[in-house]
């Protein structure tokens, strides 16, 4: 794909690929032109789904990560820069999404959540941001939080919501420190999206507002990704620490 928004040439990585949103945003970049990086935990369903992938002639590969884990972090943006080059594009999207109610909520849940959301994001940008400086042609990294930033609640995530509000002051951040260097940071705030990891999340039933019928209904994985491929392509140079509701028009109803 050509124009103002391809990706030819370009490598994207994406934490969290292997499924759900990630998967969406993998397969929309890979339509794009790049060649994109599934970087996820779970490396055996990773690597299924980017063998699809690569069956349509697309460009793919596939790098184990625990976000979790800073060792594993630093390896897995070496082999990537080894591998296929240096990122044009990080996705922060892996995500842990499970939910207690305020009132019974503990502190090793809360550490759990913040370990892969914030934590893990920061060091992925520390450790690819290193390498787009050390490379001198700019960059781009998109953080996925979540409209529960803005008013999409729902009972059992004090903890999930607090670890996207870091991230996104953590875009705030970084593309403060990092536009010198040419690199931009924006944040992507998904909605209602069906996945199996929200499907499959712990904790109580979902009610509150962001259960409530919005004048575009429920998004897909892939237009989350559209919303990524903007950021990413070469119509958003002059845009960084922007945040993109992509939410069904949950503000309007």
């Amino acid at each position: 794909m050509d124009g103002l928004f391809g990706l030819d040439g370009k490598v994207a990585v994406v934490t969290g690929a292997a499924g759900g949103i990630g998967l969406g945003i993998a397969q929309v970049l890979a339509l794009a032109g790049a060649t994109v990086v599934f970087a996820d935990r779970n490396h055996a369903e990773a690597q299924r789904r980017a063998d699809a992938l690569a069956t349509d002639g697309r460009h793919v590969i596939c790098v184990p990560v625990d976000l979790a884990e800073e060792a594993s972090i630093v390896q897995a943006v070496g082999q990537i820069v080894e591998t296929v080059g240096t990122p044009w594009l990080l996705v922060n999207n892996a995500a842990v999404q499970d939910r207690e109610p305020l009132l019974e909520a503990t502190a090793s849940e809360w550490d759990r959540i913040h370990e892969v959301n914030a934590r893990g994001a920061f060091l992925m940008t520390r450790e690819v941001a290193r390498a787009m400086v050390a490379n001198q042609q700019g960059g781009r990294i998109v953080n996925v939080a979540s409209n529960a930033l803005r008013g999409g609640l729902i009972t059992g995530l004090a903890s999930y919501a607090s670890s996207k509000g870091a991230l996104a002051a953590l875009s705030s951040a970084s593309a403060f420190e990092l536009a010198e260097h040419g690199i931009t940071v924006n944040t992507v705030l998904p909605a209602a999206v069906i996945t199996p990891g929200a499907r499959n999340a712990a904790g109580p039933s979902s009610k509150g507002p962001a259960t409530r019928a919005v004048p575009f209904g429920l998004q897909q994985p892939e237009e989350i990704g559209a919303a990524v491929l903007f950021f990413a392509s070469p119509a958003a140079r002059p845009i960084t620490n922007q945040i993109l509701a992509v939410d069904g028009g949950f503000s309007i109803s």
